[in-house]
């Protein structure tokens, strides 16, 4: 080849950046082709996920000691037996039981929609809080609770959502007189309870009053001692008799109360003694007086710390971590405006402790009433106002 013609050659072959076989095929310039996943196969993956999702459902609330085939075993006899199934079917695909929840798979959404009425259902002495977890973003399906399915009624002072909690904290005040105030009526009616002993902790326990013409609404910081202020009725008030009972939109079951002549005949006689919780059979077990608690240490505040609820073991799992993280935000909302649950996990000053902040003193005095006293895994909780400084600056010990 002449001289110049190989020049042009060589040329050419610079030209195109490239000595050899294209990129590819073999050589040293091999280059990789992109891996394209088909979109028909990226759908179905994301319609495989959704669907678990939508037939998976949160049970809370469940007791210790729970195994899942204990559960698996009892929820699909459950839905047999009130015909939310057919009678030879099994639900109830899977459970996985953590420490004081269960997520349960159904066979198909349908199913699980139906299996929202379980909510309320009685198991081991615990009543089950059935719901959709929270990656649900499905729309909500009208569903039943097990109340309103069989017929059963709710053990005194359990609820299942907020409203109904409130509801159960409740009262209505009749033949009030238009002098009367909101101010004076709480204050009134809740130095009484406290005078004769129909209060559960320290301080007043009406902690709202609402006054509508010639009747009022109370609300109570706990349902037994919304029960014991029931005894109140006929109480001798600004020249009137205030009648002092449930709501209309109350549907528990019926109260066994005295009214105030009883009571302060009782208490006069020294039969009733200050600090009493139960009286005239305001609860519903008719249980020995319960001890009242002593008041939370530490001054009112909107954080609340909570102690005993949890084992060093519960912290050392990540996803279990965020399990417990999510099952209590969920759990402590019931009492109040909850801003935000604060988990310090095992390496981490005040492992084991679990702080809530409120919106306000009373919706964290609302927790503590409700949590204090409460057992988990055979350990009493204590729950107490925790310093609001403190907390925001992460001190938590």
């Amino acid at each position: 080849m002449p001289a110049d013609r190989r020049d042009r050659s060589r040329s050419r072959d610079r030209s195109d950046g490239h000595y050899g076989p294209p990129g590819g095929y073999g050589g040293g310039g091999q280059q990789q082709l992109p891996v394209v996943v088909p979109t028909n196969i990226m759908f179905s993956a994301q319609q495989a996920a959704q669907d678990k999702i939508n037939r998976e459902l949160f049970v809370g609330n469940t007791p210790p000691g729970t195994s899942e085939l204990l559960l698996l075993h009892f929820l699909n006899a459950a839905m047999r037996r009130v015909n939310l199934c057919q009678p030879n079917e099994t639900p109830i695909l899977n459970c996985r039981v953590n420490t004081k929840f269960a997520f349960i798979e159904l066979v198909h959404a349908e199913v699980a929609n139906r299996a929202l009425s379980l909510n309320g259902i009685p198991f081991l002495g615990a009543v089950l809080k059935v719901s959709r977890p929270s990656k649900y973003t499905g729309p909500p399906m009208p569903a039943k609770t097990w109340q309103s399915l069989t017929g059963q009624q709710l053990p005194m002072g359990v609820a299942l959502d907020a409203e109904q909690e409130k509801v159960n904290r409740e009262l209505f005040v009749g033949n009030t007189t238009p002098e009367m105030t909101e101010s004076m009526l709480r204050e009134f009616l809740g130095n009484a309870m406290l005078q004769v002993g129909l209060n559960i902790l320290p301080g007043n326990p009406i902690t709202a009053c609402r006054v509508s013409g010639k009747f009022a609404f109370i609300e109570l910081r706990s349902p037994q001692e919304a029960a014991n202020a029931l005894n109140l009725t006929n109480i001798p008030f600004m020249g009137t008799q205030l009648r002092v009972g449930r709501p209309s939109k109350w549907n528990g079951p019926p109260d066994h109360h005295g009214n105030w002549e009883d009571i302060l005949a009782k208490y006069m006689s020294g039969e009733l003694q200050l600090g009493d919780a139960a009286v005239g059979g305001a609860t519903s077990n008719n249980n020995p007086p319960a001890v009242p608690e002593p008041a939370a240490g530490n001054p009112p505040s909107r954080v609340v710390e909570l102690k005993h609820m949890l084992a060093p073991q519960d912290l050392e799992n990540e996803e279990e971590y965020n399990d417990i993280l999510e099952d209590t935000r969920e759990e402590c909302s019931q009492f109040g405006q909850l801003i935000s649950v604060v988990i310090p996990k095992a390496n981490e000053v005040g492992a084991t402790k679990i702080f809530l902040e409120y919106t306000s003193n009373m919706d964290a005095q609302k927790a503590i009433d409700g949590l204090r006293g409460r057992t988990f895994d055979g350990r009493k909780v204590q729950a107490e106002f925790f310093d609001e400084t403190k907390f925001a600056s992460k001190d938590y010990a």
